[in-house]
């Protein structure tokens, strides 16, 4: 049993090989009090801010796990500032003992720092990483990834910076063009509800987002736009391995 969280494709297509009882994050985390049973349970998500989404700690908080073998992998993209150190401490607060936390290098979605065209040339041998914890999982391996000190201190970097922003500042990340077509399918890729559609035009409302960039990359207009400069305003990103179809499956809140 393996529960995942996506935006743009990268830890879905890591959970699909490792799992064949995929469980939506963006859809489970609706239900109260559930409880789960399997031989081994597992987790795939990014890390936003070198730490777990808010969306999947609402998740793992709510939620009961009964099993020998709990596992969370997380997907990160330039530098992951000790996830699975502050992972680790997360779950524990919640009653979980994970018997195995891993880090996968993907591409970054994070338009403001990378450019989308450079992450999908340069080849970070996820396949080569997936493959490794895949064996790891199937042999009931216990291990947690090692932090080094300089992942502490990259963690303890990136506080600072976020304490020197306005609170707000990404509570208006957004706008959307006059390049909109009302296709909807920002409705549909975002996890938590924030787009609706007035008429022939795209709505967003920025209560609840939490800048997963789902929408802005999945856009096929490029009608959804950063108000902060970004790396290469014409390139956006999806993993190549994973359909616009199967996120939507993933994070729809309007079916």
């Amino acid at each position: 049993m393996l529960f995942y969280f996506t935006a743009t494709g990268n830890s879905l297509y890591a959970a699909k090989q490792l799992d064949d009882d995929r469980i939506s994050i963006a859809q489970a985390v609706h239900g109260e009090g559930k409880k789960y049973t399997a031989d081994k349970i597992g987790v795939v998500c990014p890390v936003f801010g070198h730490e777990v989404p808010e969306l999947v700690r609402k998740f793992l908080s709510k939620a009961e796990f009964e099993t020998d073998y709990f596992y969370l992998i997380l997907t990160y993209g330039s530098r992951h500032g000790g996830a699975a150190e502050l992972a680790q401490r997360m779950l524990e607060g919640f009653g979980i003992h994970p018997a195995y936390i891993n880090v996968v290098l993907m591409a970054d979605n994070f338009l403001p720092g990378f450019d989308m065209d450079e992450q999908k040339r340069t080849d970070k041998k996820a396949d080569v990483q997936i493959a490794r914890i895949r064996e790891d999982i199937r042999n009931g391996v216990k291990f947690i990834s090692p932090v080094t000190a300089a992942d502490r201190e990259a963690h303890q970097e990136y506080l600072g910076r976020i304490a020197k922003m306005q609170k707000d500042a990404f509570k208006n990340i957004y706008r959307i063009t006059d390049e909109c077509i009302g296709c909807g399918i920002c409705t549909k890729v975002c996890p938590k509800k924030c787009f609706r559609m007035d008429g022939a035009k795209s709505v967003w409302n920025p209560k609840g987002c939490m800048t997963c960039m789902a929408c802005i990359h999945a856009c096929p207009m490029m009608a959804i736009q950063l108000r902060i400069p970004e790396k290469n305003p014409k390139a956006r990103y999806r993993n190549e391995n994973i359909s616009i179809c199967e996120i939507v499956d993933a994070n729809n809140q309007w079916r």
